[in-house]
């Protein structure tokens, strides 16, 4: 068996940014610190956590008991048009659920003039960075008043802190303070820029508190943001600190200085000589990095000859970063990960969670995956209660969502359909990597109310079949009735699910078998598969984003409803004829899925390569970085490499120019 360089594999693609405006994240997937071109956030770049929310006030004129549980105000089984509507004296309380809780930049740590002025943006003409993936380190530089400054900076794999090491002769000082939140964002969202460089308001001063314990090598400091708390301790080698306004902490120093920031939930007592300083930060940051690309899946391209091989080798390595910085903590990522607050105002989408965490365990990685999916035990009470408040059975997850399971009020929510056969799915790839009667216990609820729901939904009309009605596919288009790919998902979650009962010795349902054996036929014209039934013009360069056609035989397992030939015929026909120019995100990887079950190898690779990805690894339109099409290309890597019933490869095309090597890739 070939054994792969790994470290030579990974530190091909070390980050390197000379120029620009991006930011480099490092983190440990609970918290991450995101670094411009000076090693700190000088110029731009938040510290985000998983745990780190925030509400704002209530509006005047809505109280508490106008927000909904759920998140919906619907009552009754959806008929008609399907949207999630909202009563007119409930629209106030709708904006705010749908802007609380917000994720939020917990500081911003940046260097300064010694007089606590801000440095001159023509700093980063000589700054630049080397982010060194195999250790998890930013190496970066640049030159102050003609005298150069080395920084070092790093993550704790287990602590919510950053440590930065700062080399040079000059004198030199760093600002550490801290904003009100802001869920304004615009063009510069994930950049640096003038007015949206940090995700934070640092101009108002009076709606939150902070205060600190200081001595010469330390600082205590505890914030308070309306009903948010948290702190955070500041432990340094070298420098003075003062106070220069209550949301500001300044460190001044001439030489080599090493310091520490961690960042605390909630109020309480915090020891801050048990920060861990900067060499033990450096030593389990290192240690940590090194075994997570020593151990799990591995893809090597080197020995190909295809002039293609290194970008999506490339892709493949820096979404492993990216993906284990930002999104390998106790919830499932916003879109945006840990970067900033997204449009979305930092909320996670049901949906989407499969994009984030479904790669974990094709790549062996499953254990990074576990405290995200904690969301749906976590989140089962409200998904009964929102199928209850709508006349059905069992459990239907919610979209937008948060750490109180609420979900944001959005037309399409409920029905959004997509989201709710996923924990099916995740539940089949845990059994995958730990096939044990602890996983078929841990799952078997979950399984069982989402497939009652399920069932429920699907009504049975005249002609003897169960109909989806309403519905939005994913591609978001609007509402209709028999998406393509909701009727083949609802086909192979029931019989999944079914599964899942005679393992463990159950019987099965009844109801979930007479749907799944009656369920509406795909809707296909002219051999080829159509998104709805009365969406005739699926094949048309007007055509653009998430081509459901190519998930039914990709991302879903084979299955008997669906035919290998037709699906062929219609990864080809998007292929030649949609706008690739507005095709985006997790679209592209969807499609070399698809590409890889239907011996189209070549479409495959083309598709992972038309993707857009930056140079730290990031994809998105503009400035916006999409963590799912992250995900993304790593499930399809893995298909692509591992494939489906022991083949060799399928996703990459053999004329000899590609030798693809592969470790602890599990093919599905």
């Amino acid at each position: 068996m070939t054994t792969i360089d790994r470290k030579s594999l990974v530190s091909r693609h070390n980050i390197e940014l000379t120029g620009g405006s991006l930011v480099i994240p490092v983190g440990n997937g609970e918290f991450c610190f995101c670094a411009d071109r000076t090693g700190l956030q000088t110029f731009g770049g938040n510290t985000m956590a998983h745990w780190a929310w925030h509400e704002f006030p209530l509006p005047e004129g809505v109280t508490a008991d106008d927000l909904s549980e759920t998140g919906s105000y619907m009552t009754g089984r959806l008929t008609g048009q399907g949207r999630d509507l909202v009563p007119e004296d409930k629209k106030a309380a709708a904006r705010y659920m749908f802007d609380n809780p917000h994720s939020f930049s917990l500081s911003r740590l940046r260097f300064v003039n010694p007089d606590g002025s801000a440095l001159d943006e023509s700093i980063l003409d000589t700054a630049e960075s080397v982010c060194d993936l195999w250790n998890g380190v930013l190496h970066s530089g640049f030159t102050y008043n003609g005298a150069p400054v080395r920084v070092t900076t790093c993550v704790h794999p287990d602590r919510d802190a950053v440590t930065v090491r700062v080399e040079t002769d000059a004198e030199l000082a760093v600002m550490l303070d801290f904003g009100y939140p802001s869920i304004k964002n615009g063009p510069g969202m994930g950049t640096i820029s003038k007015s949206n460089g940090w995700n934070a308001d640092y101009d108002n001063p009076d709606p939150h508190y902070t205060s600190s314990l200081d001595t010469q090598k330390n600082s205590v400091i505890a914030r308070i943001v309306d009903e948010t708390e948290y702190s955070a301790a500041w432990r340094w080698s070298n420098g003075t600190m003062t106070t220069p306004s209550m949301h500001e902490r300044l460190l001044k120093f001439t030489g080599t200085t090493e310091f520490t920031v961690e960042y605390f939930h909630g109020g309480g007592t915090i020891t801050p000589h048990l920060t861990p300083l900067y060499l033990e930060t450096m030593l389990e940051c290192t240690k940590a990095w090194n075994n997570f690309w020593s151990t799990g899946g591995a893809i090597d391209l080197s020995g190909s000859t295809d002039e293609r091989w290194f970008e999506l080798e490339r892709r493949i390595v820096l979404s492993q970063y990216i993906l284990r910085v930002q999104s390998a903590g106790s919830w499932p990522s916003a879109e945006a990960g840990l970067m900033f607050t997204d449009n979305w105002r930092g909320q996670f989408h049901m949906e989407m969670v499969w994009w984030h965490v479904a790669h974990y365990a094709l790549w062996q990685r499953m254990e990074l995956a576990d405290r995200q999916l904690g969301c749906y035990p976590a989140f089962l009470p409200v998904a009964k209660k929102l199928a209850g408040q709508l006349g059905y059975k069992g459990a239907k997850w919610g979209k937008s969502s948060n750490p109180n399971g609420r979900t944001a009020p959005w037309q399409g929510n409920l029905a959004l359909l997509w989201k709710q056969p996923h924990p099916i799915f995740f539940a089949e790839l845990e059994y995958k990597n730990r096939p044990t009667a602890e996983t078929l216990e841990k799952w078997a609820e979950i399984i069982d109310e989402t497939a009652d729901h399920m069932a429920d939904y699907a009504v049975k009309k005249d002609d003897g079949y169960y109909h989806l009605d309403p519905v939005m596919p994913p591609s978001e288009l609007g509402f209709t009735y028999d998406t393509l790919f909701d009727l083949a998902y609802w086909k192979w979650g029931l019989d999944q699910a079914q599964i899942w009962r005679e393992r463990m010795g159950k019987t099965r349902v009844a109801a979930w078998d007479d749907v799944s054996e009656h369920l509406a036929p795909l809707p296909v014209l002219d051999d080829l598969y159509l998104r709805a039934p009365e969406w005739t013009e699926t094949y048309t360069k007007q055509n653009f984003e998430h081509p459901d056609p190519v998930g039914i035989y990709g991302m879903i397992p084979p299955t008997e409803m669906v035919s290998r030939r037709i699906a062929r015929n219609s990864l080809k026909k998007i292929w030649e004829v949609w706008n690739k120019d507005r095709i985006w995100g997790w679209d592209f990887p969807w499609i070399a899925m698809c590409a890889s079950r239907v011996n189209e190898p070549e479409i495959a690779v083309e598709a992972m390569l038309y993707l857009d990805i930056d140079e730290v690894g990031a994809s998105g339109r503009g400035s916006y970085p999409y963590l799912p099409a992250n995900g993304a290309v790593l499930y399809a890597a893995a298909m692509m490499a591992a494939g489906n019933h022991g083949e060799t490869a399928p996703g990459f095309p053999k004329d000899g120019k590609w030798d693809v090597k592969c470790e602890n890739i599990i093919g599905w």
